[in-house]
């Protein structure tokens, strides 16, 4: 098994002439957007012009006075230390920088070449400070393909990405290779879907090229819609051009002379660079007509989405771009027979069409070189919830869980924030399609088959991590509220069945279950699996199938025992007062608002566990720690 490629290679800053000064890179993806990055980026300009600092960058746009420029970047990974600057050569990084910041880090790294500590990166086991990204744990240890340049070049610059090789793949596909030739390479790479069924790229293409009519398309699926997820987002948001140019491989495989980008709407940041991208590519020639003087035209169009989740799957997109609602269809027929407005359609995510473009510029061989031999190449992952290191990664299919949660997050944290060695208790991957991994599984390859046999999935790759103060009842009633509330309602089964696991749960949660209750809510849940059209229903019930099946004894203690043991289901905790530690001060009476606590002043009170309505309010305003829940 291969797994593992030289990260100091693979992720090489953007290579153009040498330059004398340094390059301020700011990350304007999305978080770091909402942790005031634009303030950081502005207050950079306005330092860099009253200091005068000859530090002009070769690709900068914006200039400020005296000649330097502060240029923009995509996600550069590590969201939880959001706002991030790079400043190159010097490969520093400097984490959570505010405006304030700024001043010094113009007067200290750019003037004077001097590192501020105290913005570097601290290992959250060791305290060790980290100078820059081959330092980091959590950087150092992935291995980057798709997101080889998001973090480092502008996404508004076209120049900057053709300087990094950009369209060159696509002129190659276009002026030497013959649509067979490219749906043999790319079957030859392995190469499968990336937005979650991990269907061969190859064979889908080579199925559309094969069907009569003059007439095809080309959809890049966008419309990223799991909980958690932000991956397809994030490439989009930091190099918009290799999507774009992935899509027109796919066009020129297959014969198709229209494509469209199908993003949702809630993607405001992503919308406006992939909109600028297919702008900028128009104007260079590079869409339109007569591509790369090959005679071949290809127009794209951005469509936005709605944002309802069922869309994602294939057959509601194409509903949606013809303008009905978006519902899916019995399929045979497939896409690649009969897709948008009755004509072969191929339907590839974001990521899928970004890897394409490596693989055409170097070979499948080269492609092939990493993750395992079902399944090639690499994946990215949206990394959340309690672990150390949160944000955006890619690592090549076949790295274990462990890697991920512990060499790459870091790993997982208490409710205190703080490491807790032994806290980890499950993992959510996939979302809502999903299921769950537990600690048996920390050394499980992540793989399409290895994730299947266990009864989960990649999914488009979220990573939820979950410590031991999870409910894990209450994460599968949330995710079956996500699925219910999407559910197009089309067909009965997922309609009807979502909406009785999610009354099943909520029994469960609240005090209401008895013996029946776990039995049939996996039948139902069966039902919707077996009886479902799409793969939103066909999906809807892995969350709680997987999460009875590795966490049944704290399923049966909310049933038979009324209890939640992570002691987190407020219908289910029972508040005591612990005798040895009251004081009788009487204030958790007098705040109680169903006088359901009693006792003499200075001596332990009770609580009527019949009168309680679990408010928690004698829990807050306790100053002896006394009132304990069970």
């Amino acid at each position: 098994m291969m797994t593992h490629i030289d990260a100091t290679v693979s992720m090489n800053p953007v290579q153009a002439e040498p330059v004398s000064g340094r390059r301020v890179i700011v990350c304007s993806g999305t978080g770091c957007k909402a942790n005031g990055a634009e303030e950081v980026h502005a207050a950079f300009v306005r330092e860099i012009g009253a200091a005068a600092l000859e530090t002009a960058v070769e690709f900068g746009r914006e200039s400020a006075d005296g000649g330097a420029s502060v240029t923009g970047s995509g996600c550069q990974g590590l969201c939880s230390q959001a706002p991030l600057v790079t400043i190159l050569p010097d490969e520093i990084l400097y984490m959570r920088v505010a405006p304030e910041d700024v001043p010094e880090i113009v007067a200290t790294t750019l003037a004077e070449g001097r590192v501020l500590d105290r913005l570097l990166y601290q290992r959250p086991d060791t305290g060790e400070t980290c100078r820059g990204a081959a330092q980091i744990p959590f950087l150092n240890r992935q291995t980057h393909v798709v997101l080889r340049d998001v973090g480092r070049l502008d996404p508004d610059n076209l120049d900057e990405y053709l300087k990094t090789g950009g369209y060159a793949a696509a002129r190659r596909a276009y002026t030497e290779m013959m649509p067979e030739q490219i749906c043999a390479e790319i079957s030859r790479s392995g190469l499968r879907g990336r937005g979650g069924g991990g269907f061969p790229t190859g064979r889908k293409w080579e199925t559309a090229r094969l069907q009569a009519g003059a007439k095809k398309y080309v959809i890049c699926n966008a419309d990223e819609g799991d909980p958690g997820a932000f991956m397809n987002c994030s490439v989009m948001e930091g190099n918009p051009h290799s999507v774009l140019e992935g899509l027109m491989i796919a066009a020129r495989a297959i014969g198709a002379d229209e494509s469209y980008i199908y993003i949702r709407a809630e993607y405001p940041l992503a919308v406006r660079r992939m909109q600028q991208a297919i702008d900028d590519a128009t104007a260079a020639g590079f869409l339109g007509r007569n591509i790369f003087g090959a005679g071949i035209d290809l127009h794209c169009e951005l469509k936005e989405g709605a944002g309802a989740f069922v869309c994602g799957e294939e057959t509601a997109m194409i509903a949606s771009i013809e303008g009905q609602r978006g519902m899916p269809r019995p399929k045979p027929p497939f896409p690649a027979q009969s897709g948008l407005w009755g004509k072969p359609t191929i339907i590839n995510n974001v990521e899928t069409l970004a890897q394409v473009v490596g693989i055409i510029r170097a070979g499948a061989d080269h492609f092939r070189q990493v993750g395992t031999p079902d399944a090639p190449g690499t994946k990215t992952f949206a990394l959340t919830g309690h672990v150390a290191n949160t944000g955006l990664i890619e690592v090549p299919f076949g790295t274990t869980l462990r890697e991920i949660v512990y060499d790459i997050g870091g790993g997982v944290t208490g409710a205190d924030g703080r490491i807790d060695p032994d806290g980890f208790k499950a993992v959510q991957i996939g979302g809502p399609s999903g299921g769950c991994l537990t600690a048996e599984h920390l050394d499980l390859p992540m793989d399409y088959d290895a994730l299947r046999s266990v009864g989960a999935m990649v999914g488009s790759g979220g990573l939820v991590v979950m410590n031991r103060s999870t409910c894990m009842v209450s994460v599968a009633r949330f995710f079956m509220d996500f699925t219910q509330r999407e559910s197009c309602g089309k067909c009965v089964l997922c309609r009807e069945g979502t909406k009785q696991m999610l009354v099943l749960l909520d029994d469960i949660l609240e005090g209401r279950a008895d013996e029946d209750t776990l039995p049939l809510l996996e039948r139902v849940g069966s039902a919707v699996m077996k009886g479902s059209l799409c793969g939103l229903g066909k999906t809807a019930p892995n969350p709680v199938l997987s999460t009875l099946r590795y966490f049944r004894p704290e399923y049966e203690a909310h049933v038979y025992e009324k209890t939640c043991p992570a002691k987190r289901c407020p219908q289910l905790r029972v508040f005591s007062i612990n005798a040895e530690k009251c004081r009788g001060c009487t204030l958790c009476a007098k705040k109680c608002p169903v006088d359901a606590i009693s006792g003499e002043k200075k001596m332990a009170h009770r609580i009527d566990t019949s009168v309680c309505i679990k408010c928690s309010e004698c829990q807050t305003v306790c100053k002896f720690d006394a009132v304990e829940v069970n």
